[in-house]
């Protein structure tokens, strides 16, 4: 079976191993190369973008980061994790991996206190999805290459280009494993 690691340098890193563990999935924390090389995929947890953005260059995780991704591997990102992986912002500069051909509206449905969760239609999905947007980005410009899974209001918050996920909503903060679970059915494919 592969093994998912998920980036442990700054936000929801025990909700996303939580909900990988319930699916049965085997994980491990990555917070140097030599974790990442360990690892078959990748997911990126919510949390400070800037923050994970700079700590990943003060570990020189940046460029393994970027490789890894570029090869190839498996990697969904959520909330803060689609801005690190975004080609980039609409807004100022911060470290960012460039992998994933969008551009993000950082905190574009408002302050934490506009937060919000809403019914989403996943496409790949056959119910609606219950999602968690804290302080959420959304894409603001993509790519020929980018998939719109789901919108807000006609914004993009999922999307997929090639083995890269990413969403603005926090999946790892509900008890629905299917947004996971999709991310791991294209790892296990893969593997």
């Amino acid at each position: 079976m592969p093994r998912v690691g998920v980036l442990a340098l700054q936000g929801d890193v025990r909700e996303h191993v939580r909900a990988l563990g319930s699916l049965g999935v085997e994980t491990r924390l990555v917070k140097s190369a030599d974790h990442l090389e360990s690892v078959d995929a990748l997911v990126i947890p919510g949390g400070e973008s800037t923050t994970i953005g700079r700590l990943a260059e003060r570990f020189d995780l940046l460029e393994p980061l970027r490789d890894r991704v570029e090869s190839g591997m498996p990697v969904f990102g959520t909330c803060a994790g689609m801005i690190f992986l975004a080609a980039g912002v609409t807004e100022g500069t911060q470290p960012q991996l460039g992998c994933l051909d969008v551009v993000v509206r950082r905190n574009a449905f408002g302050r934490q206190n506009d937060s919000f969760e809403a019914d989403l239609d996943i496409r790949g999905l056959d119910q609606p999805f219950h999602a968690v947007f804290i302080r959420a980005p959304w894409v603001e410009k993509y790519g020929s290459a980018v998939e719109v899974l789901a919108a807000v209001d006609d914004h993009p918050v999922m999307v997929r280009q090639g083995r890269i996920y990413a969403s603005s909503f926090h999946p790892e903060l509900t008890d629905d494993d299917r947004v996971h679970r999709m991310f791991f059915d294209l790892v296990d494919r893969d593997s």
